[in-house]
């Protein structure tokens, strides 16, 4: 099939997601292997966001598509009441990776019925209705998970589910408080949090729900004594501390999960991306052994059809393997450092980069028309002219793939990206600030 086939077949059958369908421009691409991807005329695109922030291992790996391949000679589905080879050993293999206070893991499709389903086990293990989540969270587009969602692509579910109360993240540069620490910080969001729980009536809170580091919504990283915290807090009263690690999991902010580097112990962790990168689609809930056992004596009230799909499974075990036998971690860490350092020499250098945040190969920049005033490059939920289009187009023409969120551009490469492939790519990123630049000097006119 040519280009030009595979183009209006997408664009003429297709609803392509977050998008206003007249006048799209998708590139067909013909082929992938590790972060490039080639287009039908030959030209080769870097992945700079692992797709959807999933494709941890990058494109080809051989030994997933071999184990896919082993496993559909064998089946390539049985009922969740069937005991497979692959969920179990999946099942096993992520639990030793886990906290020593999780128990089991319950399968799902993706991130969003991860996350829906880590709900609907809060509210049964506690018998408590409300659940807290950030404002600045992404947790799934589906009712539940879509509610859960703070940012404005939970809007179009309003009105909600009831239930679901929001909070606001320890966003530290936005907020741009007289803090002299980060645990200055932490304690006062901490308390903030605590306040509001009181007042939605503690008793009657189940869960509170954050990703770890926020994604999509800025790479925002909490500071020290934060997690910390929120652990105290649920414990204080009786609450679940739910963790998603759709995006972070799996080896992103260079540890294996990304509450690892807060030295927290979740009670349920939502997973999904990074465990099989995407090869056959996954997610999970992992659970802490009480809750667990809870479940021994009463019914879970969870199902899905394709639960632990044994093809899924087979690529999760074997991705788990790559991620020891490559040393990802290893590689996330020294290729995270060159990262950084590019992004704070970028920061250093553009007057319309107020802000980057960066942990391992999970990083944003953060511009703005004035750094002093910390004025958004676009307003919140909007872009009338375009600007932050504009720049990513800008990027893919040089061949860098990514994607923005708000007043962001997102930079999270597969975790096999090396340093030399870093600093290669990053040089595209100055040019293209340079265009930024120009654009918030005029609004300081």
């Amino acid at each position: 099939m040519d280009a030009k086939t595979v183009k209006y077949n997408h664009c003429t059958y297709n609803l392509q997601s977050w998008s206003k369908q007249k006048g799209l421009d998708p590139i067909p691409i013909e082929r992938a292997e590790g972060i490039y991807m080639w287009d039908f005329d030959g030209n080769r695109y870097t992945d700079m966001s692992s797709q959807l922030v999933n494709l941890n291992v990058g494109h080809g790996n051989r030994a997933i598509i071999d184990a896919i391949k082993e496993q559909a000679e064998k089946y390539c589905y049985l009922s969740p009441s069937y005991a497979s080879a692959p969920r179990g050993e999946l099942a096993k293999k992520l639990i030793e990776l886990l906290p020593d206070n999780m128990g089991k893991v319950f399968f799902t499709n993706a991130g969003a019925d991860a996350n829906e389903n880590a709900i609907k086990i809060a509210r049964m293990y506690t018998g408590r209705q409300k659940i807290f989540s950030r404002y600045r969270s992404y947790h799934g587009s589906t009712y539940g998970a879509g509610n859960l969602t703070g940012e404005p692509r939970r809007y179009p579910l309003e009105p909600g589910a009831p239930g679901f109360v929001k909070f606001f993240d320890p966003y530290v540069y936005r907020d741009n408080l007289p803090f002299k620490t980060e645990r200055e910080a932490a304690d006062f969001y901490v308390s903030k949090l605590r306040e509001q729980v009181i007042y939605e009536g503690a008793d009657n809170v189940a869960a509170i729900v954050m990703e770890t580091i926020t994604g999509s919504n800025g790479v925002i990283i909490p500071p020290d004594g934060y997690l910390q915290g929120v652990r105290k807090l649920c414990d204080e009263f009786g609450i679940l501390m739910v963790c998603d690690e759709v995006m972070t999991g799996f080896g992103r902010t260079g540890k294996m999960f990304a509450f690892e580097n807060f030295g927290v112990k979740p009670d349920i962790v939502s997973f999904a991306k990074g465990v099989t990168c995407g090869y056959v689609q996954l997610g999970g809930v992992a659970v802490s052994k009480k809750i667990a056992e809870y479940f021994d004596d009463h019914m879970l009230a969870c199902g899905l059809t394709y639960s632990g799909h044994p093809l899924a499974c087979a690529a999760g075990v074997a991705c788990l393997h790559f991620y020891e036998e490559a040393d990802i971690l290893a590689n996330v860490n020294r290729s995270g450092a060159v990262l950084k350092a590019c992004l704070e020499e970028l920061k250093e250098k553009h007057e319309s980069v107020g802000d980057v945040r960066c942990i391992g190969l999970f990083s944003a920049i953060e511009l703005v028309t004035d750094r002093e005033k910390r004025t958004p490059y676009v307003p919140y939920g909007k872009d009338p002219e375009g600007r932050m289009g504009k720049l990513i187009g800008m990027l893919q023409k040089k061949g860098f793939m990514t994607y923005s969120h708000e007043n962001m551009i997102l930079v999270a490469p597969p975790l096999i990206i090396t340093p030399e492939q870093v600093k290669e790519e990053m040089q595209k990123m100055d040019e293209v600030l340079s265009f930024a630049d120009e654009v918030a000097a005029k609004d300081r006119k």
